[in-house]
C-alpha cells in the first residue's frame, strides 16, 4: 500500500487499489517538487500597522433626519506571500502518507 518515487528517472512508483499492481507514472510537463514554500497571505494591513483578516470602519448616515451607524470594509493593503515554515507537501502530490 506504500509509495516510493524514483527521483533519478522522475517517475514516480505507487500500487492501485484493485489487486496491488504497481504502476510508473511520469508527470507531464515540468516536474514540480512535492513541497510548498510559500502561500499567498489572507491577511490586510491597516493605517496603524495591524494585521488582521477584515476591517470595517463605522460611518454615520443621515436619513430622513435620522442618524444611523454603518460599518462600511475599507481598503487596505495586502498581507502579501508568506513563507511557510516547515514547508507542506503539495495538493497534487500522488502519494498517499500514513503513520504505521
Amino acid at each position: 500500500m506504500g509509495a516510493s518515487g524514483c527521483k533519478a528517472r522522475g517517475l514516480w512508483l505507487f500500487t492501485s487499489g484493485v489487486g496491488g499492481a504497481q504502476a510508473l507514472v511520469r508527470p507531464r510537463g515540468r516536474v514540480v517538487p512535492p513541497f510548498v514554500f510559500t502561500r499567498r497571505g489572507s491577511m490586510f494591513y491597516d493605517e496603524d500597522g495591524d494585521l488582521a483578516h477584515e476591517f470595517y470602519e463605522e460611518t454615520i448616515v443621515t436619513k430622513n433626519g435620522q442618524k444611523r451607524a454603518k460599518l462600511r470594509r475599507p481598503l487596505f493593503p495586502w498581507q502579501g506571500t508568506v513563507k511557510l515554515d516547515p514547508p507542506r507537501i503539495h495538493v497534487d502530490f500522488p502519494v498517499i502518507l500514513y503513520e504505521v
